[in-house]
């Protein structure tokens, strides 16, 4: 079972990796294989930083740059994904929304179709945009036709939405606790959906 994080912060090494780090290394106790995709590396040299609908269906062009087609390949071979952002004027990174924006080609695949995802996000301030910020995260990937997992599990029962977070991060307690749970509920998601 593959578990991909994808860090939607300008930052590798940030808040918001952080927080992904913790649902990766709970995964990984849990069995899975794990891997970390930043957005910022996916996006590295594109000529055009944002979609701009050059033609319809989606005729890849953007694809040719070898980060953002890794990037993609890595999302079909996932079993599910936890994406997480920082909070933006109440919303995901620009960089995290080009990164889906440019994926319309795995819409039309259906290559993220059932796959189970969680969403985390971080703010500045305890009340910072973080469910706005996680609700977008949902509508993407709700528009990929993905199950929405929230930080809940059958071991520890019921959550919310997902897991939000106040920087600093690595002092939030409750938001690691949760970030936890998030694991569990992911890996308890992925093997319904392989069939285990």
């Amino acid at each position: 079972m593959l578990i991909v994080a994808v860090n939607g912060s300008p930052n590798r090494y940030g808040e918001t990796s952080f927080l992904l780090e913790q649902v990766l290394k709970a995964c990984q106790e849990l069995g899975a294989k794990t891997e970390m995709l930043h957005v910022m590396d996916a996006l590295e040299g594109q000529e055009e930083p944002y979609c701009v609908a050059c033609g319809s269906p989606c005729p890849e062009t953007c694809h040719m740059v070898q980060g953002l087609a890794d990037a993609y390949d890595l999302l079909r071979d996932a079993d599910a994904l936890v994406v997480g952002s920082p909070v933006y004027f109440g919303t995901l990174s620009g960089q995290l929304k080009s990164f889906w924006d440019k994926s319309r080609n795995l819409r039309s695949e259906k290559a993220l179709v059932s796959k189970p995802a969680g969403a985390l996000a971080v703010g500045n301030a305890r009340f910072g945009g973080q469910e706005t910020t996680v609700r977008a995260i949902h509508d993407i990937l709700l528009v990929h036709g993905m199950w929405v997992v929230g930080d809940g599990s059958a071991a520890s029962g019921a959550g919310h939405q997902g897991v939000y977070a106040q920087k600093p991060a690595s002092e939030d307690t409750y938001a690691i606790e949760r970030a936890l749970v998030l694991a569990q509920g992911i890996v308890e998601a992925a093997g319904a959906a392989r069939g285990a």
